[in-house]
């Protein structure tokens, strides 16, 4: 059932009515009936009423939001009907109850005077973002209901509470990281930085949805974000940024955040990929008295570098347990030129000393020159029948568009770009000021970036913080936060409370199918007796995994605490 007003002309005048459109089971169809006559405009228009049709549009307007509301409180009725409750979070409730996140956030109700509890809101929404991650809509009439603790908040709350965290979520980080560094010994002497970005379905720029590089190769307007994690994977910070501004300057911003606010004087060795490679972040590490570990990409090595790294000699094998060869390694230390941006926004060259490690890993190289191969045939067939540009996709890197002229030039293979891909497949570089490591520890050290890679993946699959179903820049923000605070927890769970024995997968698999059948007497445990479960529950010595639990059991449950997390 909606609301519509009604314009009529009647005797030359216009008659305005309030209709509702019904559906009616006889005829199987919608239909419309009067809900409220209003009378002739010209004799609604008065001083205090000048546009009676906005008027009356405002009421209709606000009808229909009546009308939703009653639905989804009706659903929501039906929903907390179901006896089928999700207990499982409790394994972060009780993270949270360790860490004394609810007395910390104490003061932020001064911040902004909300009349409910601003900590149980962020946590219905982590456990709910784990439990059934979906909408905010979705969240309030369907998820929350089903979680076993009661959290009675209404749908107003939960979007004004959304946009206010949003617009301070570095405060809340900042909550979060101290209450970890209370309770954790955090590894901040590494720290691992990357950054992805998030699209959405809209055709304009908005706020800071902005056209840049998409990681799906989108052309939506997308936003940003950055994510610092310790040596242990556990995020560190988090940042958000416009879409179509470089990642780059969002390494040292972190950085500077989390010793600032962390209050770290330690040495910190940074760790990213070659998008992060620039001459001021390496500056800006040194004159921090920080390291860094950055991968090069060898096809943008000069001539002299690239034949170094492509010369066999010197490669030493490194091998696994039994003798098999993972990869080969080679290195070299000298001082390197790099170009920093000084103050006045120019750039300037200083000599660094760097160790510049070469390493091949045949399995890669292998892997490597079959993707070229298939883009390569990609590309002369959609050569051959003429396709457009925007066709190729990623196989258009081996089409020649332009001409030596510059200008647009029938389209070719370019076929000296196959042969140089083909020949440094396989081929990697590190850069690094850490000259007195071995090339294996800073091997080792790089390779573990596939944690935050691996991170970002738990959020945009496991969590699904994409797509984003709301518009404003604060509460896209604060949905990010809510995102952040469940992959801390759980990543925390991970390292620290289980020492790796439940992966961050298995453990929102596990939190996800615990379950009980509620009565008036009692709660019988419908969760499956998967392996995983057993040793959990055995590790935790608490009796989820009975037949039978009482209210009394699951209450203990919730509110336990975790205990020597600083070992």
């Amino acid at each position: 059932m909606s609301y519509f007003l009604k314009q009529s002309k009647l005797n030359g005048k216009t008659y305005l009515q309030i209709y509702e459109s019904i559906y009616d089971p006889a005829l199987k169809r919608g239909k419309n009936k009067c809900y409220q006559k209003i009378g002739y405009l010209e004799n609604l228009t008065t001083e205090k009423m000048p546009d009676p049709i906005s008027h009356y549009k405002e009421e209709v307007a606000k009808l229909n939001t009546k009308e939703r509301k009653e639905k989804e409180e009706a659903k929501i009725r039906l929903i907390e009907e179901d006896p089928v409750k999700n207990f499982g979070y409790f394994l972060v409730k009780v993270l949270y109850n360790t860490l004394e996140l609810e007395k910390e956030m104490e003061p932020m109700k001064y911040i902004h005077k909300f009349k409910f509890n601003i900590s149980n809101l962020i946590e219905a929404l982590t456990y709910s973002r784990i439990v059934n991650p979906c909408s905010k809509l979705k969240t309030y009439s369907e998820v929350m209901p089903q979680l076993y603790g009661k959290y009675d908040f209404s749908l107003d709350q939960i979007y004004d509470g959304i946009e206010f965290i949003g617009s301070s979520y570095s405060d809340f980080i900042e909550i979060l990281n101290h209450c970890l560094g209370e309770k954790i010994k955090r590894q901040t002497n590494i720290s691992y930085f990357d950054c992805t970005n998030y699209y959405f379905e809209i055709d304009f720029e908005f706020e800071d949805k902005k056209k840049g590089p998409s990681k799906e190769n989108r052309k939506s307007p997308i936003i940003g974000q950055a994510l610092l994690l310790d040596g242990d994977s556990i995020p560190l910070g988090m940042k958000m940024y416009p879409g179509n501004e470089s990642e780059k300057p969002k390494l040292r911003e972190l950085i500077q955040e989390m010793k600032a606010t962390q209050n770290i004087t330690g040495r910190t060795i940074q760790v990213a990929d070659k998008g992060l490679n620039c001459g001021d972040n390496i500056y800006e590490a040194l004159k921090n008295k920080d390291g860094y570990i950055f991968s090069q990409s060898v096809a943008m090595l000069d001539e002299k570098e690239k034949n170094w790294v492509l010369l066999e000699s010197d490669y030493i094998p490194v091998k696994d347990k039994y003798g098999e060869v993972l990869y080969y390694t080679k290195s070299c230390t000298d001082s390197f030129e790099i170009k920093y941006t000084d103050k006045n926004g120019k750039k300037k060259p200083i000599q660094v000393r760097q160790k510049r490690i070469a390493i091949y890993n045949p399995s890669l190289a292998e892997k490597k020159k079959k993707e070229i191969e298939a883009l390569a045939i990609k590309a002369k067939s959609l050569c051959y029948s003429k396709a457009k540009k925007d066709e190729y996709g990623e196989s258009g890197k081996y089409i020649n568009f332009i001409n030596e002229n510059g200008t647009k030039a029938a389209t070719e293979v370019n076929v000296a770009k196959i042969e140089e891909d083909k020949r440094i497949a396989g081929f990697n570089m590190l850069i690094t000021s850490e000259t007195k490591e071995s090339d294996e520890n800073i091997y080792r050290v790089y390779h573990n970036l596939w944690k935050i890679e691996n991170t970002f993946r738990i959020l945009k699959s496991q969590l699904d913080a994409r797509p984003v179903y709301l518009q404003t820049k604060e509460k896209i923000y604060g949905h990010f936060l809510i995102c952040y605070y469940a992959v801390t927890l759980l990543r925390v769970l991970e390292e620290k409370v289980f020492k790796r024995a439940f992966s961050t997968y298995e453990l929102i698999e596990m939190i996800r199918k615990m379950r009980v059948v509620t009565d008036t007497t009692k709660n019988i445990n419908i969760t499956p007796r998967t392996k995983n479960i057993t040793e959990l529950a055995s590790m935790t010595k608490l009796k989820f995994s009975h037949f039978y639990l009482s209210d009394k059991e699951l209450k203990k449950m919730f509110k336990a605490f975790y205990t020597g997390l600083k070992k």
